[in-house]
């Protein structure tokens, strides 16, 4: 599913206007990503939560060379799925 079907089908199930749902995902994205970004956690209850995690640096092999390559570390941001919707997409 594409942004633009993500927000028609928010419209269709919510009742609202293509644009009042395209501002709607937009301020929940950004509200995500400003607490992401700031260091809290994210959880919707029953849907899932978001977090920042940590990845150490490391030493790698470039594929195309063969030559070792330091890769920094660094934070990126991470998902857990709910038990709620774990049990949806199981079913």
């Amino acid at each position: 599913m594409k942004k633009s079907e993500l927000i028609a089908a928010i419209a269709a199930k919510g009742g609202y206007s293509k644009k009042d749902a395209e501002k709607a995902l937009e301020a929940v994205t950004s509200a995500i990503t400003d607490a992401l970004v700031s260091g809290e956690k994210v959880s919707v209850v029953g849907f899932g939560s978001f977090e920042v995690r940590s990845r150490a640096a490391k030493e790698s092999i470039n594929p195309a060379t063969k030559q070792p390559i330091h890769v920094p570390a660094k934070k990126v941001p991470a998902f857990k799925a709910g038990k709620a919707l774990k049990e949806a997409v199981d079913k």
